[in-house]
């Protein structure tokens, strides 16, 4: 990454949301409307979900997952150690 790019959102957040009658429209639609970031992708059926999420809170989207079902596979990348080649 060159030091002229900007990275808006810090944290990529990865997890597995494990439940009953999940929606992946209903679950985007409140991801982008109560969350701040960007690259989101909400892919499963009606009991397994992939959350991918780019955001500056990580908490607030696995706090919300948590109440959908058990949350589990979490990743939580610092992009922004990643971009200065640090672990992250």
């Amino acid at each position: 990454m060159d030091e002229d790019e900007v990275l808006n959102y810090r944290y990529d957040t990865q997890l597995l949301i494990d439940g009953k009658d999940l929606s992946e429209d209903d679950i985007k639609d409140y991801i982008e409307n109560n969350f701040v970031g960007d690259c989101l992708l909400v892919v499963g059926d009606s009991e397994l979900i992939k959350i991918h999420y780019h955001t500056n809170e990580p908490w607030k989207v696995l706090e919300y997952c948590s109440t959908l079902g058990e949350i589990y596979d979490i990743v939580v990348e610092d992009m922004f150690r990643q971009s200065k080649g640090l672990q992250g």
